[in-house]
């Protein structure tokens, strides 16, 4: 019997359909008194030239026709129904084309050079070797590979999706990116009008696309692509929306984004797959499955994930110590979940081995629970801890939470990206806050008022001219306590929550509109569906034994 990566039962893959007979004539106006045509079972049908589908008894098992669309039979003795969906061919090069046009029509009426990028504006004072390029573009560049490398692989660790995982992955994010920056530079880098764009505008883009990357892992494989690009066209203005509203006004310190990235995209995701429930997915899907190659692409994913990280959490804090400390942290918060999730997986192995599913996604569990408290000086021992503490929450996640939300909640979360997003994140919001409550002059001098910035003091405060005169440029914050601080993280916490459960629904409801085309359950999980596949595409991988002596004997 096979068995999906997390251990539930599926059934087999019918490799062959039954000859098929072609529905022409009177034989298409031959219909029942519902108005269905009469088919019978077990036969396979063409229809309009176009729609191929294999009826078994009790009207199963769906085949994709060469335009991607498909027939959908419900058999009720000899009677049965074909719903034809709108074809891939139109829809997709419809809706890319005419987001093309948009995109190009604002990115001409609004977007410029940042001084730093504008010929005009250097001169003989300028000092090349200033330019932001080079502080930004480093991290820029490997927030880059995990995006389009790192996520891409990661996602194509089933048999039949590998097309699915990695080239909707980079449609997506490309998509994504291009979108984020006109949305993200209306409410953060916007001047006279216009878009001020730099390096430092597309690094803060890729993080809005990792924000619809890991909610496309709670639906992967489950929707078709003008679906993602419809759920990047919704989710990234509501992130933009939700991560200007909690910077502007609750002013939180999120330097890893476990709040603004990790609990916005888990609780997003959850929100639009809970709307596209499938009962039928409960107990497994012939097709959910995995491979000796297909889990070595997924685990190559996961190490290019690890060994950039440590740019991803550390891209966006304040250069010098606080950057330091946010490298430091996360590789160690890293190389402990790593060891656990190995020592766990063996732990709950019935045979004592290890599985890749683990490997693949829990060793990364580190890198998100230390988020929230990466700069700040939480100790290296802490970062090994909450490295140990979100790898053992998110094992525990995959094994027992995962299948509980499927059957308890109508949340089918295909990736777990609650266990590794959302869980982890919850834990580094924690962290966090107990890292804000316990930060005093003691322990980090004058800088702390640098490292939170908003409890600094006020202006016209005279202390604020002490802490000037020892470290020039210090900026008047909001006077707040630590205490007071806590409080907006909080708060934060609820409000990015809030809002991405309500986008992810009424993003959900939008995708559920039966013209768009969304894959059949006995095509989910299949590249044929939305690709041009090779002809061994869906062959096991399994070696023929080894020949002997009297076996190679002509």
């Amino acid at each position: 019997m096979q068995t999906s990566r997390w251990g539930v039962p599926t059934t087999p893959v019918h490799s062959q359909p039954p000859a098929h007979r072609v529905l022409r004539g009177k034989q298409a106006k031959n219909t029942g008194t519902d108005g269905t045509p009469c088919l019978a079972p077990g036969q396979h049908y063409r229809a309009s030239r176009s729609v191929q589908a294999v009826l078994l008894s009790g009207g199963q098992v769906i085949r994709s026709g060469r335009k991607c669309h498909w027939a959908i039979f419900q058999s009720t003795g000899a009677a049965s129904r074909i719903k034809r969906c709108a074809s891939m061919r139109v829809q997709l090069p419809a809706l890319v084309l005419a987001s093309e046009v948009v995109f190009l029509a604002l990115y001409a009426a609004f977007v410029t050079y940042d001084g730093d990028a504008d010929a005009a504006q250097q001169n003989n004072h300028t000092e090349p070797m200033e330019n932001s390029v080079y502080k930004d573009y480093p991290f820029f560049a490997d927030v880059q590979v995990m995006i389009f490398v790192g996520f891409g692989c990661l996602l194509a660790f089933m048999r039949l999706y590998g097309f699915g995982g990695i080239a909707l992955n980079f449609l997506t994010a490309t998509f994504a990116i291009q979108w984020a920056i006109l949305v993200q530079g209306y409410f953060q880098f916007c001047s006279d009008g216009k878009i001020q764009l730099r390096v430092i505008n597309l690094l803060s883009a890729e993080f809005a696309c990792a924000v619809v990357l890991i909610s496309f892992g709670a639906v992967l494989g489950k929707t078709s692509p003008v679906q993602l690009l419809l759920m990047t066209l919704l989710e990234v203005p509501v992130f933009a929306v939700t991560e200007w509203a909690v910077l502007k006004y609750l002013k939180i310190n999120d330097a890893g984004g476990s709040i603004l990235i990790h609990l916005f995209a888990c609780y997003f995701g959850l929100g639009v797959t809970f709307v596209l429930y499938r009962r039928s997915l409960n107990e497994g899907h012939s097709k959910e499955t995995t491979s000796y190659q297909s889990d070595i692409l997924s685990a190559m994913g996961t190490l290019f994930l690890w060994v950039f990280w440590p740019s991803f959490n550390s891209a966006m804090t304040l250069k010098g110590d606080d950057q330091h400390r946010a490298i430091l942290h996360t590789f160690i918060a890293l190389s402990s979940s790593t060891l656990t999730a190995f020592a766990l997986s063996a732990v709950f192995s019935k045979n004592g081995k290890l599985t890749m599913a683990d490997i693949q996604n829990v060793t990364l569990a580190g890198g998100v629970t230390v988020g929230a408290s990466v700069d700040m000086m939480i100790s290296p021992a802490a970062a090994y801890a909450l490295g140990v503490i979100g790898c053992t929450a998110c094992m525990l996640g995959y094994r027992y939470l995962t299948p509980f939300l499927a059957r308890r909640c109508r949340i089918q979360d295909q990736c777990g990206i609650h266990n590794l997003h959302g869980l982890t994140g919850l834990i580094s919001c924690v962290a966090g806050i107990c890292a804000i409550l316990l930060a005093d002059e003691v322990t980090y001098g004058p800088s702390l008022y640098q490292t939170f910035a908003h409890r600094a003091p006020v202006e016209g405060d005279p202390r604020l001219l002490e802490l000037q005169h020892l470290i020039p440029g210090l900026q008047p914050g909001l006077g707040r306590s630590a205490r007071e601080q806590a409080l907006y993280q909080v708060a934060a916490i609820f409000a990015t929550i809030g809002a991405a459960v309500v986008g992810g629904i009424v993003t959900g409801l939008v995708l559920k509109l039966p013209f768009l085309a969304a894959p059949p359950d006995e095509l989910c999980f299949d590249d044929k569906l939305y690709f041009n596949v090779p002809a061994d595409y869906d062959s096991t991988g399994v070696l023929s034994p080894p020949q002997g002596p009297e076996d190679s004997k002509v």
